[in-house]
């Protein structure tokens, strides 16, 4: 059988040159050499795996199993870029390290095309045991329960920018096989589909595709039509200045998943695990919540990066917190959970999800964004409270002619809110370049914000976060809030 078709036509060759520029640095910071040869009883290596099963997408197997693997070990699937290879995700990314901590499995599947993208686009690759490259991955797993007596009911998947499409892809494809995953700088599963024998969707790439949660959930169930069992939970990171793949893909990966899973699209808590960070739970504040993602200011198409990787890892359950087992979805969603989570987690969620979350969530999030701020920080100011929400500004970093600044509504009121309208006005010579969790109408003097599609929805006391980049001395307005 040929190749499956890559993301590698002309048009397709500047991007993969700009995305290997961007992860370029991440791999050769941590280049080493790769033995591709079988295990020794000195040290672990990295081992190709051949004749793993029929392969319909064509692809290279490669099994990370180190020394100290547990006995029926958990199994990581680790995909990686565009441009890249396995050996390359291998040196280049801590999870084989985090693995020899923790004993599980790492499988790194190769693309084996020129260009080294994985097919996420064609129909055989949106379809639970299709023809394509996710069925090629789904047998890689398949080998390794089998000859490494692996535990089936703890495999998870990572990637990045093409391996974190694969990843998206792969959990709607095979909920039965994978039980969380995370997805650095991806787009929702179908966000890709198109019938370009390039296998690149521009309009995806540029962020240009939006649906509904129910219309992106949808995509996901007709996958695997009839499945009612338990969906994979998610963990989602990407950067606001990622010009490969828009950074818009980010909020509608949290409605499709968000839908997939029947949780609530409000977060139930906003935090800033570290400066730049803006971190939301949804379903959930646990360390395995159904849903999980993470906003990185300022940075473009280089993720995992600085222990990223070990967020994932316990997000998983793979160094030994929390529940390792899966899912929380169980049954077809049919709507978005609304109004705000009360209840403790007493069990997973069945059936159809149409009204207040209220078995997997616990509480509501009621503060604002507290991490640490970077740079030269003015301070904030807080501005209106009207028709029950408020927003708070805060100048997170600036440089010489430009600025970084977020801004935090909350609302204020008694009954949930279906969305917000922020307003200021900007100094003279003060101008915004780019705005991330909100959609913005002007960008100099008087200017509005209102939520984008996936954070409008509030409910009392609860709040999000949205950002904006500028061009000029850092500005500190009085911002006023409008509930809608």
């Amino acid at each position: 059988m040929p190749p499956t078709p890559g993301l590698h036509s002309p048009k397709r060759t500047t991007r993969v040159r700009t995305l290997l520029v961007a992860l370029g640095a991440v791999v050769a910071a941590v280049a080493a050499t790769v033995t591709l040869t079988s295990q020794s009883a000195s040290a672990a290596s990295l081992t190709e795996v051949t004749n793993f099963g029929s392969n319909p997408g064509n692809l290279k197997m490669y099994e990370y199993v180190p020394n100290n693997v547990q006995a029926n070990p958990p199994v990581l699937v680790a995909v990686h870029y565009c441009t890249g290879t396995a050996p390359a995700f291998y040196s280049g990314t801590e999870f084989h390290t985090l693995a020899d901590q923790y004993g599980f499995i790492v499988v790194y599947p190769d693309a084996n095309v020129s260009g080294q993208c994985f097919d996420v686009s064609s129909s055989g690759a949106l379809t639970h045991n299709g023809n394509s490259d996710p069925a090629s991955i789904a047998q890689m797993v398949s080998y390794v329960e089998q000859h490494n007596n692996a535990d089936a009911g703890r495999v998870y998947v990572t990637g990045a920018s093409s391996g974190a499409m694969m990843t998206d892809v792969l959990l709607g494809d095979y909920p039965d096989i994978f039980k969380a995953g995370a997805a650095f700088m991806g787009v929702p599963f179908g966000c890709f589909a198109t019938s370009d024998p390039s296998g690149w969707n521009n309009a995806c790439a540029n962020g240009q595709v939006s649906h509904t949660p129910q219309e992106w959930g949808d995509m996901v169930r007709a996958a695997y039509p009839g499945y009612t069992g338990a969906r994979p939970r998610v963990q989602l990171w990407h950067g606001t200045a990622d010009t490969t793949l828009n950074y818009n893909n980010f909020g509608e990966e949290i409605k499709q998943w968000t839908n997939v899973l029947g949780v609530s699209q409000t977060p139930v808590v906003t935090d800033s695990p570290q400066s730049g960070w803006t971190h939301t739970r949804y379903g959930a504040n646990t360390t395995q919540a159904p849903v999980e993602a993470f906003s990185i200011a300022g940075v473009g198409h280089s993720l995992p990066m600085n222990g990223m990787a070990a967020k994932a890892i316990a997000f998983f359950g793979l160094d030994g917190s929390g529940n390792t087992t899966g899912g929380t979805s169980t049954g077809t969603s049919t709507g978005t959970s609304t109004g705000t989570s009360t209840g403790t987690s007493t069990g997973t969620s069945t059936g159809t999800s149409t009204g207040t979350s209220a078995g997997t969530s616990q509480g509501t999030s009621t503060g604002t964004v507290n991490g640490t701020t970077a740079g030269n920080t003015t301070g904030s100011t807080t501005g209106g409270n009207s028709s029950g929400c408020s927003a708070t500004y805060k100048t997170v970093n600036s440089w010489q002619g430009g600025f970084q600044s977020e801004v935090t509504v909350k609302n204020t009121g008694t009954a949930g809110i279906s969305g917000w309208k922020t307003t200021f006005t900007l100094p003279s010579g003060s101008s915004i370049t780019q705005v991330w969790n909100g959609t913005g109408t002007g960008t100099s003097g008087a200017v509005t914000v209102t939520n984008a599609s996936y954070n409008g929805a509030l409910g009392a006391g609860a709040s999000t976060t949205y950002g904006f980049t500028g061009n000029g001395a850092a500005p500190s307005p009085t911002v006023s809030c409008t509930a809608g």
